[in-house]
């Protein structure tokens, strides 16, 4: 099972990107499927997540400008990111709880993809 994050990039603070994470290989199904980041310097932290009927939540630093959806027939979740400003810098990691067969899931994680907030 592999995770393919795409999307990120430069940006001037209060614009927009869009992530994108796919996932393939041996999938049976997949429970929740979300996105974490890591500022410089600091720890890895939840940004958000998504479970397989569409319901989400969100880090508080992150509610009403950032919405995670997914496409379950793609195996894509994607991280719309609004009004963006300089602390929203970070690698941005996507993850899913996959099943490989009908009993059990383990957790997948995307290599991370660099998003910069401009100033």
């Amino acid at each position: 099972v592999q995770l393919q994050a795409s999307g990120g990039g430069l940006v001037q603070a209060g614009g927009s990107l869009r992530l994108s994470c796919a996932a393939s290989g041996s999938i049976f199904s997949i429970a929740d499927m979300g996105w974490y980041r890591q500022p410089p310097g600091k720890q890895r932290e939840l940004v958000g997540r998504c479970t397989r009927n569409g319901s989400t939540n969100y880090a508080d630093s992150v509610k009403g400008r950032f919405t995670i959806s997914r496409d379950n027939a793609k195996n894509t979740v994607y991280l719309q990111m609004n009004s963006l400003k300089p602390e929203d810098t970070a690698v941005y990691y996507c993850y899913a709880d996959i099943y490989s067969g009908p009993w059990s899931s383990n957790t997948y994680w995307g290599l991370g993809t660099q998003v910069t907030v401009s100033s």
